[in-house]
């Protein structure tokens, strides 16, 4: 599918979509509670996948208007269908741990996409931890193959590609029969993701001690714990929200965007950034209301160490402010649905903008942005951060844009019920 986007002018007021990432974990976290209820989840391609997943393993899920009912397994059982994770990176990860509990063998795979993707440091850990995880193709991407049960001890994994490993152990490993310890090698990247993790762990009653001592960081988890996630709201997301955010600052005129309330993501610092370059912003965090009009914005730099997602955006903020625009410490970038430093790079400079990446960072001189076709990269943040760009300069057309399915369904419908000149084509 393609989608046209015209120069637009947007203003009025919208709900923040739900939070994927706390979807993801409360639906996981609840497939291994007893009984558990979940308010205002995300339901997209993504957290498809990972109600699936819940399903195969043994949880029993119902749906009634805007919740979900689920009955959990509190012990894994071996899945009895091969678990198709479909383009969901989050659910390979946390499943791949999940299935390692489980007396038995099961089989995990995906799209073409996640069949790219790695996961050796994880199935190393899990096969320190008493299972055996391996690849098929001998080379750490899915299909993966996963015999437990996971009995715990020691094992140490970088924090340098992927926060989901480490997010993976942490809700496997209290259900371990021994104690288990997750020592960090090197900076843990995207942390406020395994924050958010460990946010939802606490809501179930699960106990995790963090140690920061010479040795580095480590996660010590006691074993044969017990999950008990009565009940979770998921909050509104910033991840999201950046779109609705950055076109407020390039297009609005006076956007507010609701339920987006204090809370352990990490991509609520798209609103800092924001306040940095100049927008003008304003965060009632007690209403969880942020409103943003159309604002000169100027480059600044920028670490996405911790907040990988949010790159897309910031490239689209940059390429449109003035100055220089520095996206730094991005190397786990390239290991999203698409290498997203190189994808970005080649569909900004079709709009003419003068654009170069290294191996961990983007250099961008902003000034003005043309309209032109453009690639989707069959990536839901290229596509949607790229029609941000496309409103600002008009004339612009992005294909695999039904990609957006993967974290923001009403992507288009709320754009348009805003003003954005955006349509299918």
């Amino acid at each position: 599918m393609n989608i046209r986007i015209d120069r637009s002018t947007i203003g009025g007021t919208i709900t923040a979509p739900p939070s994927k990432s706390y979807t993801h974990r409360a639906i996981t976290i609840a497939a291994l509670s007893d009984e558990s209820t979940i308010a205002y989840p995300l339901l997209s391609a993504d957290t498809e996948a990972t109600i699936s997943a819940a399903t195969i393993i043994g949880a029993a899920i119902t749906r009634s208007g805007d919740g979900l009912s689920i009955r959990g397994v509190p012990r894994p059982e071996v899945a009895d269908d091969v678990i198709d994770v479909m383009n969901s990176g989050t659910t390979l990860r946390f499943f791949t741990a999940i299935t390692s509990l489980a007396s038995g063998t099961s089989v995990l795979t995906g799209d073409a996409s996640i069949r790219t993707r790695p996961n050796t440091p994880l199935l190393d850990a899990l096969s320190n931890l008493g299972a055996n995880a391996f690849s098929t193709r001998g080379d750490g991407t899915a299909p993966i193959v996963v015999t437990g049960p996971l009995t715990g001890g020691r094992t140490r994994i970088s924090g340098s590609i992927s926060s989901q490993f480490i997010s993976a152990l942490l809700i496997a490993c209290p259900l371990a029969k021994e104690e288990s310890v997750i020592a960090i090698e090197g900076e843990l990247k995207s942390r406020p993701y395994v924050d958010v993790t460990i946010e939802v762990l606490h809501e179930a009653g699960i106990i995790i001690e963090e140690r920061n001592d010479s040795e580095g960081l480590k996660f010590i988890i006691e074993g044969d714990q017990r999950f008990n996630l009565k009940k979770y709201t998921i909050p509104g997301d910033f991840s999201s929200s950046s779109y609705l955010l950055a076109a407020g600052a390039l297009v609005g005129d006076n956007v507010t965007i609701r339920n987006l309330y204090p809370s352990a993501q990490g991509d609520a610092a798209i609103i800092r950034v924001l306040e940095e370059m100049g927008a003008d912003i304003a965060w009632n965090k007690e209403k969880g209301e942020v409103t943003i009009t159309k604002s000169d914005l100027h480059g600044v730099t920028v670490d996405v160490g911790k907040t990988p997602d949010l790159t897309p955006t910031l490239a689209v903020l940059g390429a449109c402010a003035s100055g220089e625009m520095r996206i730094v410490n991005a190397s786990h970038v390239r290991y999203k649905e698409t290498d997203r430093l190189h994808a970005m790079t080649v569909e900004l400079a079709k709009m003419g903008v003068d654009i170069r990446e290294t191996e961990d960072e983007l250099v961008i001189h902003g000034g003005e942005v043309k309209g032109a076709s453009l690639h989707g990269w069959d990536d839901h943040r290229i596509v949607m951060s790229l029609a941000v760009a496309g409103m600002v300069a008009g004339g612009t057309e992005i294909d695999t844009a039904e990609s957006v399915a993967v974290s923001y369904p009403g992507f288009a419908r709320d754009m348009q019920q805003i003003g954005a000149g955006l349509r299918e084509v």
